[in-house]
This record gives structure tokens, sequence and C-alpha cells, in this order.
């Protein structure tokens, strides 16, 4: 390895060496991480646990990569199931109808929050006084996961490799063929992929460009393209109790299985994969390629079961409530004391979101087309265009009156002034 700079640890979280004895490695069996489970043995001459976490991710084996780190060398190598618990962070975004500046139903910022909570935990349980991961020096992770590790556990340190080596491709495949490290070749490819079972990020290639239109054909991994999917529309509905979905077709789902099967359902029909230009928090603008099928089409059915059933103030007020969640999400605020807050106000309102959503799929639309509550606050014989003596129209005109009064008052004392003030100029 080439170290083309000096690396100057300077948070009080960051692990040195010598000063520990076991390293919990957050291992996803990947080039990257494969030269990390070396490399941590090598430069800081400790132990490596490896930690494998499901949440529902489809590209991996991991089987294959449980057994891959304990041939690279670590103590042991841990796969840990976390498809439930994830799937119980997916339904809160539901609740609170995610959405990160434009379609992202933040399946990224909701991983870490899982993995991190995982991470301390097991860390706990080796006795691992650090945790490495392999997040790079301009995303957004390095800050989730470090942010939320030391929160939840302010005595545990932490490794971040890429920040500290300089290794480009060609000499991290250099130093995994000295160090017997397998390296699988793959179809060349610009795209860089993360993945669970809430949404797939793509990255890279003409997606980083905005100026060039990503080909989707070769990027989408879930979704089809609107051309490429039936031509025959497809409707669904889907049950909620408050907030949270329990049916499809009323049939009741394990979370999991339900998420799974939409995102399949969904992605057949190209629904829920958005181009997004979003602001990092690191202060980067980039462009990312989402696909969240399952969230879009679950996120729409409970907007409209929620307009269904909360006043007008309601849903303006659970709209800034949503904003503002989503952004402390992505953030790397999930454990914000401003977020219990603003929990508690998201699940009293969806104490009413019961009841069922009628979706139609087709060729990337996604439309809640019939709605049904025992709390709807529709009533038919106020909001027909029918005759009916149920709403008394005769209150109207005064109802208008009061209701302008603010408006046009305002207006006639402007006029008057401006009226004025050209007098005085003359």
């Amino acid at each position: 390895m080439k170290t083309q700079h000096q690396f100057s640890k300077t948070a009080s979280h960051e692990a040195v060496k010598g000063e520990f004895n076991t390293c919990l490695l957050l291992y996803s069996g990947g080039l990257d991480t494969s030269v990390m489970l070396k490399w941590i043995q090598e430069q800081y001459e400790c132990e490596v646990i490896a930690l494998t976490i499901d949440l529902g991710q489809t590209a991996d084996n991991l089987d294959e990569i449980r057994e891959k780190a304990l041939i690279l060398g670590a103590k042991e190598a841990i796969v840990y199931d976390a498809k439930d618990e994830f799937a119980q962070l997916c339904f809160e975004a539901v609740q609170s109808n995610a959405d990160y500046q434009g379609g992202y139903a933040l399946g990224c910022p909701l991983g870490r929050v899982a993995i991190s909570q995982i991470a301390v935990q097991v860390a706990e349980q080796y006795q691992c006084e650090v945790v490495a991961h392999g997040c790079t020096g301009k995303g957004n992770d390095q800050v989730r996961f470090e942010g939320y590790m030391t929160t939840l556990n302010p005595e545990i340190k932490i490794i971040a490799p890429v920040r500290e080596w300089s290794m480009g491709r060609d000499e991290e495949i250099e130093y995994a063929e000295k160090h017997k490290i397998p390296v699988i070749q793959k179809q060349e490819t610009p795209y860089s992929y993360d993945e669970n079972m809430w949404a797939n990020t793509g990255e890279g290639g003409e997606i980083e460009d905005p100026h060039l239109i990503p080909p989707l054909e070769k990027i989408l991994k879930w979704c089809n393209t609107p051309k490429d999917a039936p031509d025959e529309e497809l409707e669904l509905i889907i049950g909620y109790e408050n907030g949270v979905p329990k049916t499809i077709n009323h049939m009741e789902l394990h979370p999991a299985a339900l998420i799974q099967y939409l995102n399949k359902v969904g992605g057949e029909h190209a629904v829920g994969y958005f181009h997004l230009i979003e602001d990092r928090i690191v202060g980067l603008k980039v462009r990312g390629v989402y696909e969240n099928p399952a969230a879009h089409i679950l996120i729409q059915a409970h907007k409209g079961l929620e307009q269904l059933v909360s006043t007008r103030e309601e849903n303006e007020l659970k709209h800034f409530m949503d904003c503002k969640w989503a952004y402390l999400c992505y953030g790397a605020k999930y454990f914000e004391p401003a977020m219990d807050n603003i929990r508690a106000f998201i699940a009293k309102q969806n104490e009413k979101v019961t009841g069922s959503v009628t979706i139609r799929l087709y060729k990337g639309n996604c439309e809640v087309v019939a709605l049904d509550s025992p709390n709807s606050l529709f009533d038919h014989t106020l909001a027909t265009f029918n005759s009916s003596d149920s709403f008394n129209q005769q209150a109207s005109p005064g109802f208008i009156e009061l209701w302008n009064l603010p408006q046009k008052s305002a207006y006639q004392v402007k006029k008057k002034n401006e009226v004025a003030a050209l007098n005085l100029m003359s």
C-alpha cells in the first residue's frame, strides 16, 4: 500500500493502535471490507470479529460472506437477521410519509439506524472496544454510523479505514492478491449500489453528472422502465391499522413479506424509482437513482387515507412534521430529542389512520383510486352537488363576508396609502 498523505486523527472517538484488543467490522463481503479485514489485523495488531447484517438485501449470499470472513482470519463471523427489526423502522417511515427532497423514502438512512443499534449491541456482547466501517470521508454514512454508535455508547471507538488509507481500486486488488483475498472479477460497470428491503440506491457513471441522461435500462435493478412494464394495470387493496400496513387484498402478511411483495409487483409495473438531486449532510450536492417501489406504494396509500380522516389543519401540520422527520432522519439525527416529540405527534395522528386503500399501478403510475375508513370525515350528504338540506347554503354569504374581512380591509388600507403617497409626490 502506498501512503499518499499522512492521516491525522482529530476526534476523541477515533481508535488508537495499542489501546484495544478486538475490533468489530461491519462486513459486506466485498473487496473493500475484505481488504479492511486483513488491513485492520495488520495495521492495528488486533483481533477482528466480522458482523454482516441482513436487512433484506437480495444481492448477497450471506452464508458465503460468513465463510469468507472466517477464511480471511476473522475471530468470529456473525450474520444477524434484522429483517423484522428493520421492517418496523420502515413502517415508522410509512406513518411519517417519508420523503427526502422528492421521492427518496430514506432506505439508506433508516438502514444505518438499524445497523448502528445492532453493532453497539453486538460489540458489547463480544467485548469489542472498537467498531470499523467502510465509509469514505465524503459521504453521509460516516456521519450516521459514528454519530449513532457514539450516541448509543459514548465509550465506543471507531476505525474508518477508507479515510486512513490511500488505496485506489488497483492498489486494493494488488493488496488483496498479496494477502490471498479472493477477488471476484465482475463485469465492468460504473455504477455502485446500496441495497436493503426498503430501497436500492444507484450512484456513479452518468448518474453523477446532472447534464447526462442516465440509461435506466442499465441502471435499474428492481424496477422496469414504463415501456417494459405490463400493458395491464394492477389494482391492490391495502389495509392499514393506526397507520401501519397490515393486509394486501384482505390477506394479512408478515411485515417483511408485505414489503418484499410490493417491491416485486411495484417494480414490475415501473413504480417507485426516482432521479434525485440530493443535498448531502457534508455539504455536497449529488444525484442518485433511487428504487423504492414498496415504500412509494405504501406511502401514497397512507397519505390518501390520512387526508380522509384528518382535518385541514391536521393535514397541514402533519405535512410539516413529516418533512422535519425526513430531514432529521436523513441528517443523522434519529436520536435527537426533537425526534421524540415529532414521533409522539405522528403516533397520535396515526391512531385514526385505519381503513383500506385501493391503489392502481400502471406503467410507472401509482394512483389512489378508492378509500374507506370508519374514521372518514367525508359526509356524502354534505359534499354532494345534488340537492341536499344537510348543508345550509344560505349561510355561505355571511361566512364569505367574515372570512374575507382581513384580506379586504388590508387591501383597502394599502390602496389608500398608495393614493396618499402619489398625491404627496405630485
